[in-house]
């Protein structure tokens, strides 16, 4: 069986996707001028990948931005008041809280932000 080892994130802006996720708690490195692909590596080994719009029309010509959130990245917080401190952070930063952190139904203690790019970024912890 095939094993997941990177996440590829399409960014508009690839300093301000790292400047988010760096908010966030991710060791992103600072992106060389005009780079168009940066990864960080996540200490699970997992890696968090930022490619330019126009990396990926170079890769595939047909190309295009879809509408929504496909997917969600969800990270784990320490605790309850971690969910609530990193939420903080990230609008203090600037960046866009689309739930305000609450004890959801199944258990967790539940917010949700934007990253720049429109991505859905949970950030949950046991009650």
């Amino acid at each position: 069986m095939a094993s997941l080892d990177a996440i590829g994130i399409t960014s508009r802006d690839i300093p301000e996707s790292c400047r988010f996720y760096r908010t966030l708690g991710v060791n992103v490195p600072e992106p060389p001028e005009g780079e168009d692909h940066v990864e960080a590596v996540l200490p699970n080994g997992l890696r968090l990948m930022f490619d330019t719009e126009e990396l990926m029309r170079k890769l595939d010509p047909d190309w295009k931005r879809s509408d929504g959130h496909p997917i969600t990245l969800a990270f784990r917080c320490k605790d309850a008041a971690d969910v609530n401190a990193t939420f903080a952070r990230l609008t203090e930063a600037g960046f866009t809280g689309t739930k305000e952190p609450y004890d959801a139904f199944w258990g967790q203690r539940y917010a949700n932000v934007e990253d720049p790019d429109g991505n859905d970024v949970a950030l949950f912890a046991p009650l």
